[in-house]
């Protein structure tokens, strides 16, 4: 009987140390959706502060260009439950702020994608090329890293793309990039790159029960130099690119994004059993993807 009272005393004694230090907030903070976590060193800052200031969540930018947002001190949340205030025009200022709405937008803003009709027949490789390239709204780019530690190594990056407005495929494919990305800093010492698409991004591969690794699910790589787009086509790159992402056009101008595309020079085709297909550039701009 000792020992079982020893075990429930400390049975008690732990979960009244647990229970402090939750109400203590000692290892925690509540975050706002967007925020990311804070450190030991900045929590005690903030707990140790006293202000009747709200604080608001501020935009902060590191050196590889990740959007971040400040955390909340508990002590704001710990004063809001005890002295519950109707919310004021002051206290919702933050939420139209441009920080506060970087990746928050109204969603009837934003166009579903268009959904993608039937593939072509496996057997017109080329229509098959440019089918894939239109229907695809990202892909993955790889480049030669200037990267210290993989330098002169393959680097691979997902990055939206289009090659027109959905009515209008022209099968180049552009993107809108800020020069923070390290893969534009590849692409600046080593201008050419490989981007690649998978038909399992629509639905006829999930329908059809095709694995991505499939050779039935078409895999096409264009290969090529990527170039800044000039100024006698930039109204088009605008057009392609923000009708099929409409978010990018609220991205940071600080980021000074621009747009590139690929000057392909090479088709390189997947889409069936058997083999793989190399596109002529001529068939490849003749075929029609609509």
């Amino acid at each position: 009987m000792r020992f079982e009272g020893t075990a429930m005393c400390s049975l008690v004694v732990i979960a009244l140390v647990f229970h402090a230090t939750i109400l203590c907030g000692d290892s925690y903070t509540i975050r706002n959706p967007v925020s990311w976590a804070v450190t030991n060193d900045i929590l005690e800052e903030e707990v140790g502060a006293a202000s009747d200031e709200e604080v608001a969540p501020a935009l902060l930018v590191n050196n590889v260009g990740i959007w971040k947002q400040q955390a909340y001190p508990p002590t704001a949340y710990a004063d809001r439950a005890e002295n519950p205030q109707p919310k004021t025009d002051k206290d919702l200022a933050h939420v139209s702020s441009p920080a506060a709405r970087v990746f928050s937008y109204r969603m009837e803003a934003v166009n579903p994608p268009a959904k993608a009709p039937p593939p072509p027949p496996h057997e017109e490789t080329a229509k098959t090329a440019r089918y894939v390239a239109h229907y695809s709204d990202w892909g993955h780019l790889a480049t030669l890293s200037t990267q210290d530690k993989i330098k002169g190594l393959p680097f691979g990056n997902i990055f939206s793309i289009s090659d027109g407005p959905v009515d209008n495929s022209t099968g180049v494919p552009y993107f809108y990039v800020t020069p923070m990305d390290y893969t534009v800093s590849d692409l600046r010492n080593f201008p050419f790159a490989s981007l690649t698409f998978s038909e399992a991004e629509g639905d006829f591969c999930r329908e059809m029960v095709y694995d991505p690794e499939d050779p039935r699910c078409a895999r096409l790589t264009l290969t090529g130099k990527m170039v800044e787009v000039g100024p006698e086509e930039l109204d088009f790159a605008k057009e392609a690119m923000f009708s099929r992402h409409p978010v990018m056009k609220k991205w940071p101008v600080g980021h000074k994004w621009f747009f590139m595309k690929l000057a392909i020079q090479q088709v390189w085709l997947q889409d069936w059993v058997g083999g793989v297909s190399i596109v002529s550039l001529d068939d490849y701009f003749k075929a029609s993807p609509l």
